[in-house]
């Protein structure tokens, strides 16, 4: 097991190890410092999610947080999102996050995303715009972090949908369109906008950055 411990490069890779064997070791307290911002603002429609970007190369077996006295389990789910608790006597402890992967884990990597923190299947304009402006928000408080240097406006949301639930359809004041894939709306689009809804829930609204 290699400890690793390494800047974050860009707005939402959190940490991304390039030299790993079956598992890797990330100190908690980097976890901890974002969390410790978006608590501290109490963003009420985004949050922050920490995840294992899944492919054939990095599938998680298992994972744990340790200190040097304790162990406790480490809850993620299907896909490879990490619940990460908020606790301050982890960070002082030391605690290290611990995950097993199977595959060449030299490609695994741990991301952080800005999201909203539900989603719907329909949306008025002032319900999207208000999303945005949070996740403006979230990002520009994360002052003293590396990401404030490499932070792009954002150009405006995204809407991810689960593979089963593809194509989707798109309904824009009542003109409708097929998503093969996402659907990106720029800032613009959102300001035009009056109602949006799709046949299915998206999976993840996220920021549209060019």
């Amino acid at each position: 097991m290699k400890l690793v411990k390494i800047p974050m490069l860009v707005a939402f890779v959190l940490l991304s190890p390039t030299s790993i064997a079956d598992s890797v070791s990330i100190p908690y307290a980097g976890f901890y410092e974002r969390l410790k911002q978006v608590n501290k603002n109490n963003y009420q429609l985004v949050e922050i999610a920490f995840s294992v970007p899944k492919n054939d190369n990095c599938k998680m077996i298992s994972g744990n947080i340790t200190t040097e006295k304790d162990e406790f389990p480490l809850t993620y789910d299907k896909h490879q999102r990490l619940y990460l608790p908020f606790d301050a006597q982890l960070k002082s402890d030391r605690g290290l996050l611990n995950i097993e992967v199977e595959g060449d884990s030299s490609l695994c990597g741990v991301a952080m995303q800005v999201r909203a923190k539900s989603t719907q299947q329909e949306y008025v304009q002032a319900e999207l715009m208000a999303v945005k402006d949070d996740m403006d928000a979230l990002l520009d408080g994360q002052q003293g972090f590396p990401m404030k240097y490499f932070r792009k406006p954002i150009t405006g949301l995204t809407f991810r949908f689960s593979d089963s639930d593809l194509p989707v359809t798109a309904t824009i004041d009542g003109k409708a369109q097929s998503i093969s894939n996402q659907l990106q709306l720029t800032s613009e689009q959102l300001a035009n906008l009056k109602a949006l809804s799709f046949n299915a829930m998206p999976f993840v609204v996220s920021p549209y950055v060019i």
